[in-house]
């Protein structure tokens, strides 16, 4: 999918606790700020701070309360902010400025626009809900201490190179050094631009007075004044050179273009990761960590050579069975770039679960059978292959960096490698995140928008259980490996070269999606699931297709939201069918919004199957017209669909999204 340079913070277990804590220094009053006032105050501050739960309910924030978080004020730790036994000066200072924002507010600029800047700035965070992932390896092997740090430190490189990807690197200088807030964005969005639904298209919001336009780094400037430059770079003699995925576009004198390799563009951030993967393989001497020490050496030579094919085939070689790690590190997802053809560099690091193994045996035997019933349906040209892609991993995140860290929300599964021999040969490797959203606020806030949303008689096929949206990725990412994928050719030329880059990428995670709709009710019928969970698994992704919708289906530069639009497809496709009707005069499940969405569960099934043989011979016939007729219909229409999606996005954002945050001790 400028570099804050976060540290591996070792915190030390905190004793102190209930009335205690009004012992603090400098007299740290005890019960002024609420747990979602503190978390909000402190992204405002720019703090490396956040209250993880009142475990003791006395309504104050306590020293073992509180997780330092990974890439905020970066040269912070834990022992400024604590001596392990109460908090310091420091932390008490902090939440003393977090009072005085909350009582007094902010100071007033005197320019005008500067002002309303940092107004937008803070409307920009405020869309955005502080959520902890934490991982805790105080207590593991000396081996695993070091596999952790080396990835941190590989995962901050990473971002800078994602950041020159993306034209910011140093941007961050620019920042007022009296604007935490810009800084905080900076680091959440990954760069100087608003991206929340409320402020996206404001030119005035942004971290950098004055703002500044939007350039790709993987381009040359002056070719970028051209909005149709991916279009002309797509039909250029040298396509296939200049839209390699591993190689930047720069200048080569007299109106030329050349093909940079990421190795030769960045080679000094990308030896650097290189000695980060061989130190950390080097600290493995365990037997079982083998496959894992196989990959790290594999990667440190593809940041080296950008050869990244053996690197794919060690990584393909891991599971659930040969590690306790997952790990993926280098340059993947395109979606990030205005041509959708340059892989971005990220880190997604997790702790494998072991649950997935069950989903794994259940499902294993089923993959060729799901592959024929998808060529089937697809129909000539396609023909079935075999496949013997791996069946998904469930993980838990310790930290995504780069692509793989979003401002708000994330991706629950990834199906990887996109190119070379371990994708068209159905070798890849999928997983499914399964600690995102899990948390308690989390389930708070989804019951929240769906209420808004749904009837009240719909509400009851709403679960907030996330095993059910797990299985759902399941179906997703395995489907990605399914039927016409990114390679497969039509008259020998792919969907990019068919559909062009943001709408054969669209159409890829449209295909993935339906399927996993299609396929929920074909596991009813092997008898592994059961109509009710199918009903709830349908009534989940339709919320999913909700907030999805309420994104808006483009950014400020007119860049495709992918995701936006497959969801705008299906639930158009849905509404149109019946299987989804919405109510004007009806109640919504929450007893105060007027007008809401019913679902039909007897029309469910025959809408997605029609969806599904549409979506899949578009795919399969390379069949442009009609992708084109879904963009109209559902994407790009001005009718009442149009109507429609305005209330699911006013109710929707009422409630701010899930952004994660990381602390690692």
């Amino acid at each position: 999918m400028g570099v804050r340079i976060p540290t591996l913070v070792i915190c030390s277990g905190l004793a102190l606790a209930g009335p205690a804590a009004a012992q603090a220094p400098a007299g740290l009053p005890l019960n002024p700020l609420d747990r979602a006032s503190f978390n909000a105050l402190a992204a405002e501050l720019d703090l490396p701070l956040f209250w993880r739960k009142d475990a003791n309910q006395n309504g104050a924030v306590d020293p073992d309360e509180v997780a330092y978080l990974w890439g905020v004020r970066p040269t912070s730790s834990a022992e400024q902010w604590t001596d392990g036994r109460t908090f310091l000066k420091a932390f008490t200072a902090a939440y003393l400025q977090m009072l005085e924002v909350r009582q007094n507010g902010y100071p007033r600029q005197q320019d005008p626009a500067e002002q309303r800047r940092r107004e937008l700035v803070r409307q920009e965070l405020a869309q955005g809900r502080p959520t902890l992932l934490e991982s805790d390896f105080r207590r593991g092997s000396a081996e695993d201490q070091a596999i952790v740090a080396h990835v941190l430190r590989a995962a901050v490189i990473i971002e800078g190179l994602f950041a020159s990807q993306n034209g910011v690197a140093g941007l961050d200088g620019r920042i007022p050094a009296d604007d935490p807030a810009s800084r905080m964005l900076f680091y959440r969005n990954q760069g100087p631009f608003c991206e929340q639904p409320g402020t996206e298209q404001d030119r005035d919001c942004g971290a950098l007075p004055g703002g500044v336009k939007k350039l790709s780094g993987l381009y040359p400037v002056a070719l970028q004044q051209d909005p149709g430059f991916c279009a002309g770079l797509e039909k250029s003699k040298e396509r296939a050179s200049l839209l390699d995925p591993f190689a930047v576009v720069r200048e080569a004198g007299q109106g030329k273009l050349r093909a940079v390799p990421y190795s030769v563009a960045y080679h000094s951030n990308m030896a650097r990761v290189s000695r980060e993967l061989t130190a950390a393989a080097d600290a493995i001497h365990s037997k079982e960590e083998g496959a894992l020490k196989t990959y790290l050496l594999a990667a440190a030579r593809a940041f080296r050579d950008n050869r990244w094919q053996p690197a794919d085939e060690a990584w393909a070689r891991m599971n659930s069975t040969n590690s306790r790690w997952y790990l993926r590190i280098g340059p993947d997802e395109t979606y990030f770039e205005p041509c959708a053809e340059k892989a971005g560099f990220h880190v997604s690091f997790a702790r494998i679960n072991q649950d997935s193994l069950a989903w794994q045996q259940k499902l294993d035997p089923l993959k060729t059978e799901m592959e024929t019933t998808l060529a089937a349906m697809t129909g000539p040209p396609y023909q079935a292959r075999r496949v013997s892609f791996h069946l998904p991993d469930f993980i838990d995140i310790i930290l995504n960096a780069g692509g793989s860290r979003y401002a708000a929300g994330g991706i629950g599964g990834q199906s990887l490698p996109n190119w070379g021999p371990v994708a068209n040969e159905g070798r890849g490797r999928t997983v499914v995140m399964t600690n995102l959203d899990a948390d308690d606020d989390s389930k708070a806030r989804y019951l929240e928008k769906a209420g808004s949303l749904f009837c009240a008689a719909s509400m009851q096929y709403v679960n907030s259980d996330p095993r059910l949206e797990n299985l759902s990725v399941i179906l997703h990412e395995a489907a990605h490996n399914l039927g016409p994928s990114h390679e497969y050719t039509v008259d020998g030329k792919v969907d990019g070269d068919i559909f062009g880059g943001p709408l054969a990428a669209m159409l890829e995670e449209l295909k993935a999606q339906t399927s996993a709709l299609y396929f929920t009710d074909w596991l009813v019928q092997k008898q592994i699931i059961d109509d009710g969970t199918a009903l709830e698994m349908h009534v989940g992704d339709i919320a999913w297709a909700m907030g999805q919708v309420a994104q808006g289906m483009y950014d400020a530069d007119g860049k495709s939201k992918a995701y936006s639009q497959v969801a705008a497809v299906q639930l158009g496709t849905l509404i149109d069918s019946g299987a989804v009707a919405f109510e004007s005069g009806a109640e919504a499940g929450n007893g105060k919004d007027r007008g809401c969405f019913q679902v039909n569960p007897a029309k469910l099934k025959p809408a997605i199957e029609s969806l599904e043989r549409r979506v899949l011979h578009i795919k399969g016939a390379g069949d442009k017209a009609d992708a084109g007729q879904l963009m109209a219909s559902y994407v790009d229409d001005t009718g009442h669909w149009r109507d429609l999606r305005g209330v699911i996005a006013e109710r929707w954002l009422r409630v701010p999204k899930t952004s994660f945050v990381y602390s690692v001790r």
